[in-house]
């Protein structure tokens, strides 16, 4: 996750973003910046994100969730060996959740907050807390009328 190769889209109109070491992207990350520093920084600049690999299931469901409810988070696919260092670093003390599937992805955060994997972005959603976390963070806005 060093810098941008390419900025591509996808066909489902998603955007992916593909992190390698670089310094002539206008868009390159400072290779100076720590691994944990560049997590921590993406998890504080984007209210709603998700770490997540392509070939993961769980990854699927989770982003299908959020889109469901009106939410478009910033997704981070991450490469095998980028998975073994997210895992290994975490992120300033967070500790991944993992729910089933091996090395903490898909890993959720709102608002800065580690939601954790799937099963606890549903239990969220059914306990009738995820609406008003987004809320929260000012992803979704209160759009009843009285």
């Amino acid at each position: 996750m060093q810098g941008i190769r390419h900025y591509a889209p996808l066909s489902d109109c998603r955007v992916r973003l593909e992190l390698t070491p670089t310094t002539t992207s206008p868009l390159a990350i400072s290779v100076a910046e720590s691994t944990e520093m560049r997590i921590q920084r993406l998890i504080c600049e984007n209210p709603v994100i998700i770490f997540s690999r392509s070939s993961c299931y769980m990854c699927h469901v989770m982003k299908l969730l959020l889109s469901t409810v009106g939410v478009h988070p910033t997704i981070i696919e991450l490469d095998e060996d980028e998975i073994s260092v997210f895992t290994v670093h975490g992120v300033a003390g967070t500790k991944h959740h993992v729910d089933g599937e091996a090395g903490g992805v898909p890993a959720l955060y709102i608002g800065g907050t580690s939601i954790g994997g799937l099963e606890s972005l549903v239990a969220l959603h059914l306990s009738g807390h995820l609406v008003s976390k987004l809320m929260e963070v000012g992803v979704l806005r209160n759009t009843m009328v009285f």
